[in-house]
This record gives structure tokens, sequence and C-alpha cells, in this order.
């Protein structure tokens, strides 16, 4: 059988989980959302800077592996 201190538990325990996701929808109301144009073109600098780190890397490393070959025991 469940003991009252363990419904107390339980219900304080349901209370708190609602409260929750009572504040969650309201905060969800308050986002400022971007536009549409603001969001793709972010994005695009986003893919742009990432592909110039690659090819910066890349290159690194090909310069990296073109100097170490000119060490002996290779």
């Amino acid at each position: 059988m469940s003991t009252n201190n363990e419904t107390v538990k339980k219900n304080d325990t349901i209370k708190a989980i609602t409260s929750y996701f009572k504040g969650v929808r309201a905060e969800w109301g308050k986002i400022n959302w971007p536009e549409r144009q603001q969001v793709i073109l972010e994005t695009l600098f986003v893919i742009a800077i990432v592909a110039s780190f690659t090819i910066v890397i890349y290159l690194m490393d090909i310069i990296f592996k073109w100097i170490l070959g000119f060490i002996p025991g290779n």
C-alpha cells in the first residue's frame, strides 16, 4: 500500500513537472524568430567559413607532409 507521504511526493512531482511545462509554453511565445532570409544568409556564411577552414587545414596538412618528407628515415 502507498503511504500518505509517498502520495504527497508523487503529487508534488506531478505539480513540479506541470509547472515546468507551463513555463516552457509561456517562454516559447516570447521567442523572436529571425526572418527566413536572415537564416539563409547566416547559414551560407557558416558553410563558407567551415569550407574555408577545411581547405586551410587540408593545405597545412599537405605542406607539413611535404616538409616532413625531407626528414631521413620516413
